[in-house]
């Protein structure tokens, strides 16, 4: 039975702890940490985890409470040292994502991963979507021919007073607005399904919240061979209608899910009758796929127990959440410059150094109100 804590008992943490309840057999929350006084106890009792220990200290949790695995689910700021503390500690992390604002950092959070053998997982919990993993096998069958075009909207809307929250809306705390910590899920899923690009051009803007340093809205171009894929990273989107479609040489897929494969004319024109042929075999790749067990955080915390057990690595680990905030780096880094930026980012580039990106961030506007706890409705 592995021993679980639980740093952060915001929001967030409700999904970490519902996850591990689901394998109750397998793990036990034994403890939860908070620097806010009296905020772990109070989520353990709205749990009813009656035998979890309450820390106002993270790093006496991890150093007293005998801990197997935990989670970090505190700001993005916060990160690689409390993951380093439980990792050099002996102790197996899952951190929520971004996994830290800096690839100096990330770096850290791995090398300490690789010193502790112990497993460092990141938080990406839309692989575990059946409707995603069915992208995922498409693309990997072949039968969508070479990419050309993909396009990412990671579209959100959030309103002023989301700014309030004392850690968020500034560049030194959140580490970055809305490309770092909403379109994080869908730059992790574009690295899932076609790898890292090779350039990448950005720009950057506060569209609609005053209250807030940092951007509320990015346009992200990548280069992959000879196609593009574009990405959209907002919280002014009204409907929050996310949607990723890939256009490959034969067909296109999407999700929510369609499928489309055209058939040509001489001419090159495209034919009244599509390729049903085509379409029929992509969906049939679809039907194939078994649902998945459990999703979102749930499976990935399903993963990640299995991958402790039997020693395999874990779905999306510290690499993968790396990778992810390079891609980040690398848009931050293309929309102050205004440049297009080569990738991998090389060993001398400042952008990847802790603190490079806070001093070099515009602010767009000041933030104007820190309040300690989100008001819930």
């Amino acid at each position: 039975m592995l021993r679980i804590g639980i740093i952060g008992t915001g929001g967030i943490a409700d999904a970490h702890i519902n996850g591990y309840l689901a394998f109750g057999e397998e793990c036990e929350i034994v403890a939860l940490a908070d620097v806010v006084p009296g905020k772990a106890a109070q989520k353990a009792e709205a749990f009813g985890l009656t035998a979890a220990a309450a820390y106002d200290d993270p790093l006496a949790m991890i150093a007293d409470a005998g801990l197997d695995l935990v989670s970090v689910a505190t700001p993005p700021s916060t990160h690689a040292a409390l993951s380093i503390a439980a990792l050099d500690a002996g102790v197996h992390v899952l951190v929520e994502k971004p996994m830290a604002p800096s690839l100096e950092e990330c770096d850290a959070m791995i090398a300490a991963q690789e010193r502790s053998g112990k497993m460092l997982s990141v938080v990406a919990q839309n692989r575990f979507r059946d409707d995603l993993a069915a992208l995922k096998a498409v693309v990997d069958s072949g039968l969508l021919g070479s990419i050309s075009h993909v396009r990412v909207d990671s579209a959100w809307w959030r309103g002023l007073p989301y700014y309030d929250l004392w850690w968020r809306g500034t560049w030194e705390k959140e580490g970055g607005g809305s490309t770092l910590n909403h379109a994080i899920h869908h730059i992790d899923l574009l690295l899932w399904l076609l790898g890292r690009p090779s350039e990448i051009t950005a720009m950057l803007a506060n569209a609609q919240h005053h209250n807030a340093e940092v951007e509320d809205l990015s346009v992200a171009v990548f280069r992959y061979d000879r196609g593009l894929a574009q990405l959209t990273s907002s919280v002014v989107h009204h409907g929050e209608e996310q949607e990723i479609v890939i256009q490959g040489e034969y067909a296109r897929v999407s999700q929510p899910w369609q499928v489309v494969a055209e058939r040509s004319r001489p001419d090159g024109f495209p034919a009244r009758e599509r390729d049903d042929d085509l379409a029929a075999r992509i969906e049939q790749v679809v039907a194939d796929l078994a649902p998945l067990r459990h999703h979102g955080h749930a499976g990935q915390i399903g993963d990640l127990l299995d991958a402790i057990r039997t020693g395999r690595t874990a779905i999306a680990d510290g690499h993968d959440g790396r990778n992810a905030v390079e891609i980040v780096t690398a848009i931050y880094e293309a929309g102050f410059e205004r440049k297009v930026v080569t990738l991998p980012l090389p060993e001398e580039d400042p952008y990847r150094r802790a603190g490079h990106l806070v001093a070099s961030a515009p602010h767009f506007f000041e933030k104007q109100r820190s309040v300690a706890e989100a008001v819930r409705a």
